[in-house]
């Protein structure tokens, strides 16, 4: 057994949950979102994937005492600069829109890309592990999905703006994926393979 049984993910995303859990299981490990032990979210004021999962991670530590699983993901789209990036989850936030959903955030996304042919993008995913909140060697990994932005979504699985990835070698968007195909393939599936051998490697050191 690489991890302790039990992991707090400092997110509180149900998709995530879901997906991590899918992931893990196998490996006997039990993926605590931080919401069922009462750990609020905190902020992720930084401009990067990396330092606001680094962030995420000891918060989440701290307040639970277990090891920590913080993800840290997004879509950048090469037309924008790169934008949603960090901002992805709350990409269509606006005083009217405090909290906004999936939907409202792929919406500003087509608006956005309205009379633009170059629709290349990319899923990425940082991934922290800590054993505990002032762990001074976190575990890092990065995982890219590669595809493109369409008009309009296509799909009912996944979450996000999975309905607007078009996976081009499949024809298929990320929301037309089984979760079992998904978790082959996906920014996240990448990112925790690579951590995955870099616990093997620590351990093994």
């Amino acid at each position: 057994m690489l991890f302790r049984s039990k992991i707090v993910l400092a997110s509180n995303n149900a998709g995530k949950v879901k997906e991590f859990n899918a992931l893990l299981s196998p490996l006997g490990i039990e993926v605590i979102p931080q919401g069922l032990l009462g750990i609020p979210s905190c902020e992720e004021p930084f401009p990067s994937f990396v330092e606001n999962a680094i962030t995420k991670a000891r918060h989440a530590s701290k307040l639970s005492g277990l090891p920590a699983l913080a993800d840290d993901s997004g879509i950048c789209v090469d037309a924008l600069n790169g934008l949603p990036g960090v901002l992805s989850a709350r990409f269509a936030l606006s005083d009217q829109k405090k909290d906004p959903s999936d939907d409202d955030n792929n919406a500003l996304l087509i608006k956005q890309l309205m009379g633009i042919h170059q629709r290349s993008a990319h899923f990425t995913c940082t991934l922290v592990y800590l054993e505990s909140a002032d762990d001074p060697e976190p575990l890092i990994a990065v995982g890219k999905w590669h595809g493109q932005i369409i008009d309009s979504p296509k799909g009912a699985s996944g979450f996000g703006y999975d309905p607007l990835f078009l996976i081009p070698e499949l024809g298929k968007t990320a929301a037309e994926l089984s979760p079992n195909e998904k978790n082959k393939m996906s920014h996240r599936a990448l990112a925790l393979e690579q951590l995955m051998q870099s616990l093997k490697n620590k351990i093994s050191s």
